[in-house]
């Protein structure tokens, strides 16, 4: 079934793209990049994200054949409007050393188990959590906010050489970690990924 865009949301990238070249940018990267900016009205985030083509392609056509998405929080699984979520945080509780945020990764790790796509918008300690995991996760947006831990939680991702979107600064949020994953899910579905 094919999403109907709003004329505003169809102004708004008009928009977007008058004033940002994204055309140099490859298919899904593109899609990331445009979509993550209309979600925060903020033209930076085309300089500091951090993706990778070839593991957004692997992303996608793991997003499409089915696996499981985990969030940190609520407010991301708000954002990520066509697609069930699995976030834990309600069921989790702080320990010593561990924050609920990343109790609430390990449940959910212990509920999908390794191929899932990960989305990080809001706590960063959930993002430390998930790199001590064997997760091997299809694809991890780690996008947390905040001027504690986030650009270091955010370097720590990209260190992992697991397959990501991030970003350089401390910027982020429920918002754009939302608006990463459904770029990925409006992007349609190439010939190529339905024969393989």
């Amino acid at each position: 079934m094919n999403r109907v865009v709003h004329p505003i949301e169809q102004e708004s990238f008009r928009r977007l793209r008058a004033r940002l070249d994204t055309s140099h940018f490859p298919p899904l990267t593109r899609a990331v990049v445009e979509r993550v900016i209309h979600s925060a009205a903020d033209l930076e985030y085309a300089a500091d994200l951090v993706t990778d083509e070839g593991d957004l392609v692997k992303a996608h056509a793991a997003l499409h054949a089915g696996a499981p998405v985990v969030v940190d929080v609520e407010m991301v699984a708000a954002g990520i409007t066509r697609r069930e979520t699995v976030c834990r945080l309600k069921d989790a509780e702080a320990g010593p050393g561990l924050t609920r945020s990343a109790h609430a990764i390990r449940l959910a790790y212990e509920e999908v188990g390794p191929g899932a796509l990960w989305v990080i918008g809001c706590a960063p300690t959930a993002l430390e959590e998930l790199l001590t995991l064997d997760a091997s996760p299809a694809l991890v947006i780690g996008l947390p906010v905040g001027f504690v831990g986030a650009a270091e939680s955010k370097e720590a991702l990209r260190a992992s050489g697991l397959p990501a979107v991030s970003n350089v600064s401390e910027k982020g949020g429920s918002a754009v970690a939302a608006a990463a994953l459904n770029a990925l899910l409006y992007h349609p579905i190439s010939h190529s990924e339905e024969t393989s």
